[in-house]
């Protein structure tokens, strides 16, 4: 009888103590759930948030290693991806402000080209005004010996500059004297209309101290600059032997 009343006494302490247990065992089960739940919520934020398995219970070690995985890969990615915006905002960056550059260098580039190109107009205009001005001024002072020495105007003063020009060219050698003589000038008019042509590129030629022109072509003086060119050093007499040959003389041997 006292041992079937022990019995019952066990049972029922068993009882008391297994109630007592239960809703400790309920409390551990609801805290799993909740973590997991904590997790899953994490996850389907659309990778806006890592979670912080820092700040989590130690429960974590009770999760299934593909779960844990795969929220880890989750963070690791979203890191990556944001590492990677900011390294690509950096780069645009850093090549718009590289094209901000070349902009600035290509704006100074055709600044500088359009100056000197209005540079190079300005010169021009201002020579082609100065040669028109030189070649009005000649064009007035020709004379001709008829008549009284009357002025030459028109067309006719141009045909008159073209015979001075060509008289030169066609005999080679001219002396001033007798070149005022044929245009009705005195050889210090005509010596001046020389130089004036020299200065505008109609003649090409030198003047010696004995009142002589004598006209070299383009290519006599292409071919004397060639030969000193090719001989480095050359002295005065060796030049003038060399340019009497390649440089005719024929008017002034008629001449003598």
């Amino acid at each position: 009888m006292f041992a079937q009343q022990d019995e019952d006494n066990g049972r029922q302490a068993q009882n008391v103590a297994g109630r007592r247990r239960a809703p400790m065992r309920r409390r551990v089960h609801n805290d799993d759930e909740d973590f997991v739940a904590h997790l899953q919520r994490m996850e389907d934020d659309e990778g806006d948030d890592v979670p912080d398995f820092d700040g989590l219970p130690d429960e974590t070690e009770g999760m299934g290693k593909k779960k844990l995985a795969k929220l880890q890969a989750k963070a690791e990615k979203k890191a990556a991806r944001e590492a990677e915006l900011v390294e690509r905002e950096e780069r645009k960056k850093r090549e718009a402000e590289k094209e901000k550059e070349r902009e600035a260098e290509r704006e100074r580039e055709r600044l500088e080209e359009e100056a000197e190109k209005e540079r190079l107009r300005k010169v021009k205009e201002e020579r082609e005004a100065r040669e028109l001005e030189e070649y009005l001024k000649l064009k007035e002072s020709f004379v001709v010996s008829e008549e009284g020495c009357d002025a030459v105007e028109g067309e006719e003063a141009e045909n008159l500059i073209m015979r001075f020009i060509n008289y030169i060219k066609e005999n080679k050698v001219v002396n001033m004297d007798e070149l005022g003589a044929h245009f009705g000038l005195n050889a210090e008019e005509a010596v001046k209309r020389v130089k004036q042509f020299l200065e505008n590129g109609e003649l090409t030629g030198v003047m010696d101290d004995r009142g002589k022109f004598i006209y070299i072509t383009e290519e006599e003086l292409e071919a004397v600059a060639k030969f000193v060119n090719q001989r480095g050093r050359v002295t005065i007499p060796e030049l003038a032997t060399y340019s009497n040959r390649l440089i005719r003389l024929d008017a002034e041997a008629n001449a003598a």
